[in-house]
């Protein structure tokens, strides 16, 4: 088939398909005695393909690493790619949806005020400014990947960050209490030993985690169990889907900033009675954070956040760290 001919079949110019082809991503043969293009169905299949990773917003070099991982049959590492396409226009999506918020509260101050307060609107694109940056600065510094076989046998073995862990997990399931056919998102999933638990009482489980090693272990584990990469400021998901959402040892990844800002998405993905369980090691008034890097959030603070965005609030201590926390919304 001619280049003019895919081009009409595919809807697209001739001139888009040479720049595929100029970019490495497409390879037509040459008919010998004139050096014309000839597209085979692979090709034409190869082109569909390409469009279809253009239209989900993925650059030319992710698509070029996506097609030599299909070349090699790794239809593993395909699935990566576009769970982590599916990831970064979450969070576009959510930045623009903020932006859209913004504006709406500027108009609001112009029309009240029937002027232009700078200070007003500063602070609001300060404000605005300052989200966008904790979403951007997320990194993963623990490399969860490279400890994702051993993640199982670890929170076994661990006396120290992992003391208690079964007993946090189940107190985690007792006050969800989830009622058969409920929805619920296991934020920071790991290998999803906390929604399997959940699964057993009857919920119908979603996961979410940054490792994409840890989300391979859960749906071994777990095959009837939604899994997506991302992570507690940006979750892949849209508004008001779950009845609960519980997170286990993960919440302490988050500074300050990002804490109160997962906060406000666990609110955005829960239906208007959703409530939230989150069992972590957190410290108690006065005492002093162990020197490990990690940002153990204050119990009295999280206390305090929830209770400020409108829940009813109950804890309890498991260890000299470890706590379960669960929020209930008051109305």
């Amino acid at each position: 088939m001619k280049i003019k001919e895919v081009a009409d079949k595919l809807n697209i110019s001739p001139r888009a398909i040479r720049f595929y082809e100029e970019k490495g991503l497409i390879a037509p043969g040459k008919q010998e005695q004139n050096q014309y293009r000839s597209f085979s169905e692979k090709d034409i299949w190869r082109l569909q393909t390409i469009l279809s990773l253009r239209e989900a917003g993925m650059s030319i070099d992710d698509i070029k690493k996506v097609l030599s991982d299909m070349d090699g049959d790794d239809y593993h590492q395909l699935l990566y790619y576009l769970e982590l396409q599916r990831s970064v226009m979450f969070s576009k999506w959510l930045e623009l949806k903020q932006t859209i918020d913004t504006t709406e509260r500027m108009i609001e101050i112009v029309k009240r005020e029937q002027s232009l307060p700078l200070e007003d609107i500063y602070q609001l694109a300060e404000g605005s400014k300052r989200l966008r940056d904790q979403r951007n600065n997320w990194r993963d510094r623990w490399n969860f990947d490279r400890l994702a076989d051993i993640h199982d046998q670890h929170v076994t073995d661990d006396s120290h960050k992992y003391r208690d862990y079964e007993k946090a997990l189940e107190l985690t399931v007792k006050w969800i209490a989830p009622i058969e056919g409920e929805t619920g998102l296991d934020i920071g999933t790991g290998t999803g030993n906390l929604a399997g638990k959940l699964m057993q009482r009857g919920a119908v489980m979603a996961g979410v985690d940054q490792s994409k090693e840890m989300l391979a272990q859960c749906r071994r584990k777990f095959p009837d169990m939604e899994t997506k990469l991302g992570n507690f400021l940006a979750l892949p998901y849209l508004d008001e889907k779950f009845d609960f959402v519980v997170s286990s040892f993960a919440f302490h990844h988050l500074t300050d900033r990002q804490k109160l800002l997962a906060i406000e998405e666990m609110q955005r993905v829960l239906k208007p009675r959703g409530r939230i369980c989150i069992a972590d090691l957190m410290l108690a008034d006065g005492q002093a954070a162990p020197d490990h890097g990690e940002h153990y959030a204050r119990l009295s603070d999280l206390l305090h956040w929830l209770e400020e965005k409108g829940y009813f609030v109950k804890h309890q201590q498991i260890n000299d760290m470890l706590c379960v926390v669960c929020a209930v919304p008051l109305r």
